[in-house]
């Protein structure tokens, strides 16, 4: 219960489940209003990255970014629950563009549903939102770059509006890697990498500075180079407006790939990664541009043993996303008659994805997240015991992966470098006066 006998596993409930916008809209400004009374505050890992950049924070930890693509609640509940055991500030709730779209959680309500867990738990403090892979797409760049970039845009604005305050751009998907000469493979990439930021700066709220990352290879691609990293920075750098920060952060590809891959004997693929590459790269990133370091993409089924890695090699943030959502799928307290039935429907309903000699269970293993979408109500319709136990498991690992990642008693720091600032957002009157290039005056 919250504050006055309001119902706090109720209000998130009904934003989960109500499928009119409007609606969903006015019960995610209660939240954020309940949230802001008991010192939640959405907020930005900006000026705390920045700290770490500069040398003014420790740098043998990192940080998770955590994608919650079901049961987001309860999980979130989790996460707040192991941050507290240990002390831990710099933890991130993350969803990606496309995740958004699969999931049916549109920006308003990941949001409001992380802030009611947060009430829930008896946080106070920042709370790191956080938009991954806001990725523009190869072949409509291609076709259109502009308005490819606007449909990103129009996301930004969607994002920044619920209280997402770290943004990763993804345009390394336009990297062309015919070209010989480095700089002209990230030309493209660079580009739309500083106008969005452009953007972002023209929209960001008052007195906060929101995160933005950039990403210089896309995942499950050639691993990244120093020469890749300088080759983005010093384009991006100079296509970032005067007097402009620019990026906290930067993703790279070390040989990881996103969910992991699904062996036809049912086993996970090992995966080389290369942490050398972390390394250097992290250190070049702090040394020479001032950012908190390198970004880890495609890393939540990695072996357990590779976790303790991360903060030895000085990674400032890593992705961590298939596994829970595995975790739930496989829990022995999820019915099996509604695994069946989700499994059925992609059968059905997905099958056209199918690629050639996959097996079974293969094509579930790599499809299943489409379904979470269209069953969303009836997952989050589980009774509260099923739930909680569910949860319950999946904070262990939680717990496992914050103390490999080093994150403990971190809370202090962050505090001292993060804005907590309430934030009420003015929706623009149309898409039409709004600066939509990123390039004009603020």
């Amino acid at each position: 219960m919250g504050r006055r006998g309001i119902d706090i596993d109720k209000l998130a409930l009904d934003l989960i489940l109500n499928d009119n916008i409007d609606e969903k809209k006015a019960v995610a400004r209660k939240i954020k209003g309940l949230a802001y009374k008991k010192g939640i505050f959405p907020a930005s890992i900006n000026g705390f990255y920045l700290a770490r950049g500069r040398g003014e924070t420790a740098n043998d930890f990192t940080v998770p970014a955590i994608n919650l693509r079901v049961l987001t609640y309860d999980l979130a509940r989790a996460i707040f629950r192991a941050a507290k055991k240990i002390n831990a500030g710099c933890f991130i709730f993350e969803i990606a563009k496309s995740e958004m779209g699969y999931t049916n959680q549109p920006p308003v309500e990941y949001t409001a549903v992380i802030l009611a867990a947060a009430i829930r738990e008896e946080w106070s403090g920042p709370v790191f939102i956080q938009g991954d892979h806001f990725q523009v797409n190869a072949k409509n760049f291609k076709l259109d770059p502009e308005k490819e970039l606007d449909n990103i845009r129009t996301i930004i604005l969607q994002a920044i509006e619920a209280g997402f305050y770290n943004i990763d751009i993804d345009s390394s998907t336009v990297v062309d890697l015919e070209k010989k000469d480095i700089k002209k493979q990230q030309r493209s990439n660079y580009e739309s990498c500083a106008k969005l930021t452009n953007f972002i700066r023209q929209h960001q709220p008052k007195g906060i500075e929101v995160s933005v990352g950039g990403e210089i290879g896309e995942v499950g691609e050639k691993n990244s180079t120093v020469e890749d990293l300088e080759a983005f920075m010093s384009g991006f750098n100079s296509k970032i407006r005067k007097g402009r920060v620019g990026m906290s952060k930067v993703s790279i590809q070390t040989g990881t790939s996103h969910g992991g891959v699904l062996l036809s004997d049912g086993t996970m693929a090992r995966v080389k990664l290369d942490f050398e590459t972390l390394r250097t790269l992290s250190k070049e990133a702090r040394e020479k541009y001032g950012m908190a370091g390198a970004v880890q993409h495609g890393a939540s089924t990695l072996p357990s043993d590779a976790f303790g890695k991360f903060p030895e090699v000085g990674t400032a943030e890593v992705h961590l996303a298939t596994e829970f959502q595995n975790m739930v799928y496989e829990s022995a307290h999820f019915p099996e008659e509604l695994k069946a039935r989700i499994y059925e429907w992609l059968n059905k309903n997905v099958s056209g994805e199918r690629k050639p000699g996959q097996t079974d269970e293969q094509f579930i293993y790599g499809a299943r997240k489409k379904a979470l979408g269209p069953f969303k109500k009836e997952i989050m319709g589980l009774s509260q015991e099923i739930r909680d136990a569910i949860a319950k498991d999946i904070e262990a690992r939680f717990e496992f992966l914050f103390e490999k990642l080093n994150v403990k008693n971190t809370r202090d720091a962050v505090l001292k470098h993060t804005v907590l600032k309430r934030v009420i957002h003015r929706k623009p009157k149309s898409h039409s006066a709004v600066d939509m290039s990123g390039e004009g005056a603020d």
